[in-house]
């Protein structure tokens, strides 16, 4: 089940953008936010919340929120703790693992080297792997896997989601990962059902595109997204650097699992980068939605062609998914959106397609259990 939560604040925050009705003061448009959360559909004489009673309601040690409005951050705002022992308040350069959510970032540099002709995104992966090769077999005879069906969840390839890696584990190369060799914690990434016949979660998937990325390049995965997308985005605060190190780390949230505890060793590391594997902030986050609404309406991007983002924000060989993102429309408008869960955090981000307006919340916690993505 979605993490009520974010369902509150979402729509919450989300809807209150879409608001064409002028605002004298914008601090008076937070403080509604913030002590005005209420069910999706609110009828007379409905309780309402603020962020803080939800957040103790649901135990939510910290919240970071930024919200978008006309293409620009409006606001970012934090709330709570960013570790329940320190109590040390959550800032707005407080650093919360994103989950799923780094799928459609790393989509954007995986489009990127695609746009400077080092990816084909409809060539076999397998004529563009020099580092692994995925096993053939009697799906891959029929269709081939590439890049494109990767990116976009229709590629047939298997394993959902990563449990991550605690300290006191070893942590295993991306290779490891991709066959299930010792000490990878997950199963082989194999195709099981017909490339392209329809779509199935994989972040198995991302991380083939993860050592493509890498094979392509010739240079680490975090390298990679520092230099074509993260840095070009301005999003200086985020990395896929995993484990932390230094600064970064202290600077990083504890995450909390459903029962409330602390998530072993205070975070996992995640090797499956481009499928988990993004630290950043909310405002940070902010920045990328920004960019591809403006780049989907033909304005410059930071880092993609129109064509790119377009790719992304039309629906990819069925309803509700492009390449790297979710579709939704509510109340006949249309949005994107993803959310992310690693062990002990649950991120979401979701923004109207044309309109300019988004949100995006960020929580060191995974209660009540998020759905995962």
């Amino acid at each position: 089940m979605r993490n009520a939560l974010f369902h509150f604040l979402s729509f919450g925050l989300l809807f209150s953008c879409a608001n064409p009705a002028p605002v004298e003061d914008g601090k008076d448009l937070i403080q509604k936010v913030e002590t005005g959360l209420g069910h999706r559909v609110y009828l007379e004489g409905d309780s309402l919340w603020t962020i803080e009673e939800r957040m103790a309601h649901y135990g939510v040690p910290g919240v970071s929120i930024a919200v978008i409005k006309d293409n620009k951050i409006a606001w970012v705002k934090s709330y709570g703790v960013m570790d329940k022992e320190t109590k040390q308040p959550v800032t707005d350069t407080t650093l919360f693992q994103a989950g799923s959510i780094s799928k459609p970032v790393a989509t954007y540099g995986a489009l990127k080297l695609a746009e400077l002709g080092l990816i084909g995104l409809d060539t076999d992966v397998n004529t563009q792997l020099r580092s692994w090769e995925l096993p053939e077999n009697e799906f891959t005879q029929e269709q081939k896997v590439t890049p494109k069906l990767l990116l976009g969840h229709m590629a047939g390839t298997t394993v959902h989601g990563f449990l991550g890696y605690s300290p006191d584990l070893p942590v295993p190369t991306i290779t490891q990962v991709l066959s299930g060799e010792a000490p990878a914690n997950s199963p082989p990434i194999v195709v099981d059902k017909l490339p392209g016949e329809g779509f199935r979660y994989s972040g198995g998937g991302y991380c083939i595109m993860q050592q493509l990325m890498m094979d392509a390049k010739g240079a680490a995965f975090p390298d990679i997204m520092d230099e074509l997308v993260l840095r070009p985005l301005g999003m200086t605060r985020s990395t896929y650097e995993q484990p932390l190190t230094g600064g970064r780390l202290k600077m990083a949230a504890t995450g909390y699992v459903p029962d409330g505890s602390m998530t072993k060793g205070k975070r996992h590391t995640y090797p499956e980068m481009a499928a988990a594997g993004l630290w950043t902030t909310a405002e940070d986050l902010a920045k990328y939605v920004i960019d591809l609404q403006r780049t989907y309406k033909g304005e410059k991007g930071a880092v993609l062609s129109k064509a790119s983002a377009a790719m992304m924000l039309n629906e990819y060989k069925g309803p509700d998914a492009g390449v790297g993102v979710f579709l939704q429309t509510l109340q006949g408008e249309p949005y994107f959106e993803h959310g992310g869960w690693d062990e002990g955090f649950c991120a979401q981000f979701m923004a109207h397609r044309d309109k300019g307006y988004g949100v995006v919340v960020l929580i060191n916690a995974n209660q009540p259990d998020f759905y995962g993505s």
